[in-house]
């Protein structure tokens, strides 16, 4: 069970990358996405999405434990259950639209989506940092990064028009 765990937590083995795990791990939540947005259900993406953010909470605190370190860097899964939240700007402009459909369209929001995401999860800007201290600290960080994120995402896509 501990390595079905540290499997999940470390993103299938992006999280043991040497350099960047938490942006390789972001790569493989657009793959998550891309399943959430699957069956073009805005019920099916948010109902998913804060089922993967709870499994997040649980997998990661198990893996701190089997791992005996609060929050390594190896732990991706915040990375990549919170990252949706991101996409939802895209998903309430354009309803029905597959992800797939909406990217090969709009290919430059893809990299809009990864370095806002990255950015403020690096940064941790308005708090964001101090909701690490919170039980459960290892997601909440990513989920406020991601919104704050999907924010800044929501007023560019309306600019845009």
């Amino acid at each position: 069970m501990a390595r079905l765990i540290l499997l999940l937590a470390e993103g299938f083995g992006t999280g043991r990358s040497p350099v960047a795990p938490g942006t390789f791990g972001t790569l493989l939540g657009f793959g998550w996405i891309f399943l959430l947005a699957l069956p073009r259900s805005l019920p099916f993406y948010f109902a998913g999405t804060i089922l993967g953010i709870l499994a997040a909470l649980w997998i990661g605190a198990k893996a701190e434990k089997i791992l005996g370190q609060k929050d390594p860097g190896s732990i991706v899964i915040d990375e990549i259950a919170c990252l949706p939240i991101v996409f939802v700007p895209v998903l309430l402009q354009q309803p029905g639209k597959s992800a797939v459909e909406h990217f090969s369209q709009h290919p430059l929001e893809l990299f809009l989506i990864f370095a806002l995401f990255r950015l403020f999860d690096i940064w941790k800007p308005m708090g964001i940092n101090r909701s690490q201290n919170l039980p459960g600290g290892l997601v909440w960080d990513d989920a406020l990064a991601a919104l704050a994120a999907a924010l800044v995402l929501w007023g560019i896509l309306a600019l845009r028009g």
